[in-house]
């Protein structure tokens, strides 16, 4: 986390919002919208994904973005660049592209996972286990180790399966983090959970590995309980979300999926609350321009975006007082 922030937002537009988007979004396009979030002090982005461009034609250009991300990254205060890796092939040419942080996504859930990337979630492990590996061989080649990131997708429930065993999350958590996970995130890919689920989980999550564990959680906005579920996580310690601008997304094999909660809103809630995010919210808001004019049949959500911060409203991040 960024000094100074309370809590670290992580834009997740680029890769998880444009993946079941067919409309091709313009490289170019894709980098201002990069350099524009980290102008306006987003700490992290997800920048793209590392599949086969038959699979998923929006990210054939995820070298040329990640080329370009990485001096934008210099420039603005450490900006994380991330990326997803579904496979070794992935993480060999996210390694070989620069990026600080790869994310590696498995389902709890059985048959979702067998219908996302065609293996049980144990076979997952196994798999992360040669991505580690190869990361390790990686770092002592060039000084430089990447962390890798594992989400859990369907932690809070799945369109195929279900209601998802918290046990079953803490269990694969275990195997993830015995492997060598730097970090994990608690997925609701297609937004079953509820305040009171969410509580929960993240209450066994850190009962059992300790509130030191960097833990995100990623949450889409299905039924409408988005922000709602944010903050009951922020209620149990966690500090570290995903979200995505406008609220673009949804996973192309969750049946029913709809988009991630809405970056600019849940900044607008954490800052209220007093929580810095160190994110300018006129900055961020005006961002969605980008998004607007390169995907004009795409509904962007967002009540801020739409009514506007309150009458007197005051951010705890103080982007006046530091121009001054």
């Amino acid at each position: 986390m960024r000094d100074g922030n309370d809590v670290h937002v992580c834009e997740v537009g680029l890769r998880d919002g444009l993946q079941s988007i067919q409309t091709f979004f313009p490289t170019d396009q894709k980098i201002a919208w990069i350099e524009a979030e980290a102008a306006a002090g987003m700490p992290e982005i997800e920048v793209c994904s590392f599949v086969p461009p038959k699979l998923l034609p929006q990210f054939a250009d995820a070298k040329e973005v990640c080329a370009a991300a990485l001096p934008i990254a210099e420039k603005h205060d450490g900006l994380v660049v991330s990326a997803l890796m579904p496979n070794l092939k992935g993480a060999e040419n996210g390694i070989a592209a620069g990026v600080h942080k790869l994310n590696y996504v498995t389902s709890v859930s059985v048959k979702h996972n067998l219908a996302n990337v065609r293996m049980t979630p144990d076979e997952s492990v196994d798999a992360f286990k040669k991505i580690v590996a190869l990361r390790d061989e990686k770092a002592k080649e060039s000084g430089r180790r990447v962390r890798l990131f594992v989400g859990l997708s369907t932690a809070l429930g799945c369109t195929i399966e279900g209601q998802v065993d918290p046990d079953a999350v803490v269990r694969l958590a275990e195997k993830f983090l015995d492997a060598g996970a730097d970090e994990l995130a608690v997925a609701d890919t297609v937004g079953y959970a509820n305040p009171s689920q969410v509580k929960s989980l993240f209450k066994v999550m850190y009962g059992t590995f300790g509130d030191d564990l960097p833990l995100t959680v990623h949450l889409h906005d299905t039924r409408g309980l988005g922000i709602a579920n944010a903050l009951a996580a922020l209620e149990t310690g966690v500090r570290r979300f995903d979200a995505s601008l406008a609220g673009l997304g949804g996973c192309p094999y969750a049946p029913g999926a709809t988009g991630n909660i809405v970056m600019d809103d849940l900044v607008f809630m954490l800052e209220g609350m007093g929580m810095k995010t160190g994110v300018d919210l006129d900055k961020l808001v005006a961002v969605r321009e980008i998004v607007a004019r390169n995907l004009p049949g795409e509904t962007l959500n967002g009540g801020l975006a739409k009514s506007g911060p309150p009458k007197g409203f005051v951010p705890a991040s103080s982007f006046a007082a530091a121009a001054e």
